[in-house]
């Protein structure tokens, strides 16, 4: 039987800390990579580490770093770690970003959904 690990809230996290967590993990380009890979397909740690001139061990502590954080899921399947993405656990930094700027987080929904930009230039 695998096993599962998803947190719901990064480990020893307080609420008002958590956005911390996951924007300190989402600023690094490799994590950020790592997230992309796992978008839409569950893939094993040495699969993602096929993406990367980093050494196994480098994979392992950024993949640590992305679950704590609450953005990847991790299951056992016997030796193997297998990842997915699990994208509620950038709600947080969506509700800060909101915070911080509902106008244009509506607008930019709008221009992406209708295909123009700013200056009214279609993409």
């Amino acid at each position: 039987m695998a096993a599962v690990t998803a947190s719901r809230q990064p480990a020893g996290a307080s609420a008002a800390s958590i956005p911390d967590i996951v924007l300190k993990a989402l600023a690094d380009p490799h994590r950020r990579h790592m997230l992309k890979l796992v978008q839409t397909n569950e893939m094993a740690a040495g699969q993602i580490a096929t993406h990367f001139d980093l050494t196994q061990q480098a994979v392992s502590l950024h993949l640590k770093t992305l679950e704590r954080a609450g953005l990847l899921n991790e299951r056992r399947d016997g030796t193997r770690h297998m990842y997915s993405l699990r994208p509620e656990g950038l709600d947080t930094v969506r509700d800060v970003l909101a915070e911080l700027w509902p106008d244009a987080l509506t607008g930019l929904k709008r221009a992406f959904e209708s295909g123009t930009t700013k200056q009214g230039k279609t993409k």
